[in-house]
């Protein structure tokens, strides 16, 4: 009887999926019934066409189908799956509409493959359903005639949040709103990562990967989360709520009138990004990403530990106000989970109250699952109950809104965690013992404290004369360079980066001449299309490197302008230092820290010296520049393009420590600018973005593309144009041929071999291959970068293959390798736009 019956389903379901395409001919174009279906290749298209539901196949497996809604105008960007555990294998699959309200997806043998199990009535009347595809991207079951919803996918995330879409938390039912990252690229399947917003405390959204924390946004201060200050920097266009009621606690974002169509996506290895539609260029742009660098690793610096990754040290991890790291030995060899502990115990508990508190200003507040919080108190009451609690060992205002240090109470035992630096954070009030609070040796003040007054009273007098002598002086040598300047540079009042008054010395032309042995051919360190650099000894032997602008450099007056003020204003471990300048009629020198060991090409591209970087080394100078052009996108007052990266313009100190110079072709970018256009294109070929070299059009991803090329090239101690290659055009060929047949440790310099860490080279060279992709869309943030460099852990998203255009275009421009315009590859090479 069992054979029989599905004999007869066999025979007679075909039959019954013709009558169903059949129906499908009436079906509206956003409105699904239940006397219709959606067939694979018939789609529902929302009222405004922003949306399309229908089957599709992801890149790379067109045997697999889903059901899914996609942005009409850009089908890639697929925002729900609902099929995403269970895809079909060939196009038969139905979409129907049950009398039970629940939406079914068929396969063709008319089995289940996904239904959205909703039963829309308990008694045997069956309701009249439609589904209906809205322009919010919304898909919704309801009665067709009293309006009630069944069901709706935005109840049922993927991995995308819409504008509208609830994140969070339903209290009486325990129902979560959460997202999950794909498994990868091209499948839909629930992948590793998931991301939730914590209710225990103040509202915190976290990143997990499994049962591991990753990442979380800091807790909602009623504006923003406190992690994440910039997100009032684009109020005007997204709007963030966080609603606390008795039913739900729930996240959701809002687009204002006229901003563009934006999503948030996790992707495949856990980054959350805000995305932004492009319709003129039809592509979707990266407005912001979580986690956003090193210091965005959960509690990396562990209990009470700080993090701040705008440090001049490489370790990134402090502690917190009165504490010292547990392990210090583990601490140096940058294993800082072990977190801090008090220097001194607290008195809590011993008949005294004598703790105080200390001020911990602008961070990301701590994680509030060990938090108790009272939005009826004020910042007096939560400092009384916090010092009548031997377990409270901080607090913070729970609600910054309308001023006045916020209200609200957030109070925390037993420890803090995962506690960064950010720009406009909120203030921490770390408790603290008495004899942390106050000078330890108050005996010995009121001994010297008479004898210093009389001695300060003494020493104001004097330094007041001093500072007048100064300051008169000062004004005269700032006006003299700022009319030189003028003068040089053509500048008007507004255009001095804000500053009118450059803090950097001028010196005398006859200074630079006795410093130089008047430029004598000994002192000379190297030459380019710029001019030559000289070592100089000035002042009290102090050694410096003076670049000589030649009358006939491609990089003149502006160029010079440009760098005096723009270095003068840059101050990070990894970029050069600018002492000062000199002009003298003709005559542009430009006077730098000196640094021994000259350029980073003239080590490893020279077969007797490169011996000298093992790969510690090399790996250490890899992420030196990254974290310098980190500095340059996102962490210094503007955003700079540096627009000539190369390896002769990365110089290395006595320790091999990088540093980024000649910044005369930077550009600065202001305000919400993402991009410019120039019909003035500079740069060396080779190092240039396609976007860059071919149309004029820069942006921080630029850069991010010459950083790929220099990483390929300090791993395999080859040039980009290098003649070592015979059958590829360039080292991006080469590397990817090598990558993309799972032979990438071919590409590592040999004289590196044997200090090698594969697990290092392999990433850096997937790190490079990411950089050099030719839609600058598709390159990493540098953020993103350094944040890989440092976290091994860390999936990467798979390479495109690059198009190598730098060899065909300079053939194309009949240069040759052997150009003027890239005097020994280090001068600034110049191109007229087409």
């Amino acid at each position: 009887m069992t054979r029989l019956l599905s004999y007869l389903v066999t025979l007679i379901f075909p039959v019954f999926l013709l009558l169903l395409r059949a129906s499908a001919a009436g079906t509206a174009s956003d409105t699904l019934s239940s006397s219709s279906n959606i067939t694979d290749g018939e789609t529902l298209v929302s009222s405004g066409s922003t949306f399309t539901l229908g089957f599709f196949s992801p890149t790379g497996v067109p045997a697999k189908r889903y059901l899914g809604i996609w942005f009409t105008a850009s089908p890639d960007a697929v925002c729900w799956v609902a099929n995403r555990d269970s895809p079909l294998n060939n196009t038969s699959g139905v979409l129907v509409v049950g009398s039970t309200g629940s939406l079914r997806l068929l396969d063709g043998s008319g089995h289940t493959a996904w239904s959205s199990n909703t039963n829309a009535t308990t008694s045997s009347a069956p309701v009249v359903a439609q589904a209906q595809l809205l322009e919010s991207g919304n898909l919704v079951v309801r009665d067709q005639s009293s309006g009630d919803v069944f069901w709706q996918w935005f109840d049922h995330p993927s991995n995308t949040l819409l504008a509208g879409m609830k994140f969070g938390k339903n209290l009486r039912t325990g129902t979560e709103w959460i997202i999950t990252s794909w498994r990868a690229s091209n499948d839909p399947a629930p992948g590793d990562y998931r991301r939730v917003l914590d209710t225990r405390g103040l509202p915190d959204a976290f990143s997990w990967q499994g049962n591991v924390k990753k990442y979380r946004t800091g807790p909602w201060n009623g504006l923003w989360c406190s992690g994440i200050p910039e997100m009032a920097s684009y109020m005007d266009l997204y709007s963030n709520q966080v609603v606390v009621g008795p039913d739900e606690i729930v996240y959701f974002f809002d687009t204002k009138a006229g901003a563009p169509v934006s999503r948030l996506v996790m992707n495949e290895i856990g980054v959350l990004h805000r995305l932004v539609w492009d319709p003129v260029s039809r592509v979707w742009n990266v407005f912001t990403q979580a986690p956003r660098d090193v210091c965005d690793d959960y509690a990396k610096c562990g209990a009470f530990g700080l993090c701040n990754v705008n440090t001049a040290s490489t370790l990134f991890c402090g502690c917190v106000v009165g504490f010292s790291p547990v392990n210090p030995s583990q601490w140096s060899m940058r294993e800082t989970h072990g977190g801090c502990r008090r220097n001194v115990p607290l008195e809590c508990g011993n008949g005294t109250t004598t703790d105080g508190f200390k001020m911990v200003r602008a961070v990301k507040l701590p994680d509030t699952d060990n938090a108790t919080v009272d939005m009826g108190a004020t910042l007096e009451q939560c400092w009384a109950r916090c010092l009548a609690n031997c377990s409270c060992v901080a607090y913070a205002a729970a609600d910054i809104r309308g001023g006045g240090g916020g209200h609200g109470c957030v109070m925390w035992t037993d420890a803090i965690v995962d506690v960064r630096y950010v720009d406009k954070g909120q203030d921490l009030y770390v408790r603290l013992a008495k004899s942390e609070l106050v000078e330890k040796k108050r005996n010995v003040l009121i001994i010297l404290l008479p004898v210093t007054v009389c001695l300060l009273a003494l020493m104001g007098m004097f330094l007041v004369w001093i500072s007048r002598k100064r300051k008169l002086r000062g004004k005269r040598r700032n006006m003299d360079i700022q009319k030189k300047m003028m003068m040089v540079g053509h500048l008007d009042e507004t255009n001095t980066l804000g500053d009118e008054n450059l803090d950097l010395p001028f010196f005398s032309f006859g200074d630079v001449v006795s410093a130089t042995n008047n430029f004598a051919e000994d002192n000379m360190l190297g030459q380019g299309g710029f001019g030559k650099v000289y070592k100089g000894i000035l002042g009290e032997n102090t050694e410096v490197a003076i670049k000589r602008l030649s009358q006939g450099s491609g990089q003149g007056i502006n160029e010079f302008r440009n760098e005096v003020v723009l270095i003068a204003k840059l101050q990070h471990r990894n970029l050069v230092r600018l002492l000062g300048c000199c002009i003298h009629g003709d005559e542009k020198l430009l006077i730098y820290e000196y640094l021994p060991n000259k350029s980073l090409d003239s080590f490893i591209f020279d077969a007797a010296r490169k011996n000298v970087l093992d790969w510690p080394t090399r790996f250490r100078i890899i992420k030196g520049i990254s974290r310098g052009v980190l500095y340059l996108h996102q962490d210094s007052r503007l955003t700079i393009v540096h627009r000539d990266l190369k390896t002769s313009n990365i110089l290395l100190d006595a320790d091999m420590n990088p540093k980024i110079s000649d910044f005369g072709m930077a550009r600065i970018f202001g305000g919400n600018q993402q991009e410019a256009n120039t019909n003035r294109v500079v740069g060396t070929y080779g190092y240039m973005s396609p976007e860059y070299a071919m149309d004029g059009a820069f942006s921080v991803m630029s850069d991010t593309y010459s950083l790929g090329v220099i990483l390929l090239e300090i791993i395999s101690g080859l040039k980009i144009t290098s003649t070592h290659f015979t059958t590829f055009p360039s080292l991006l060929a080469y590397a990817w041929s090598l990558w993309n047949d799972g032979k990438a440790m071919d590409l590592v310099d040999s004289s590196v071999l044997e200090s090698c860490s594969a697990n290092e080279a392999l990433r850096c060279i997937h790190i490079g291959l990411l950089c050099v992709q030719d839609n600058p869309n598709s390159r990493p943030l540098m953020s993103t970068v350094v944040f890989m460099l440092e976290n091994e852990t860390t999936l990467l998203l798979v390479p495109k293959q690059p198009l190598y255009f730098s060899q065909w275009y300079l053939e194309a421009q009949g240069t040759g390798e052997n150009t003027n315009s890239s005097m020994n590859n280090m001068s600034v090479s110049v191109l007229e736009g087409r």
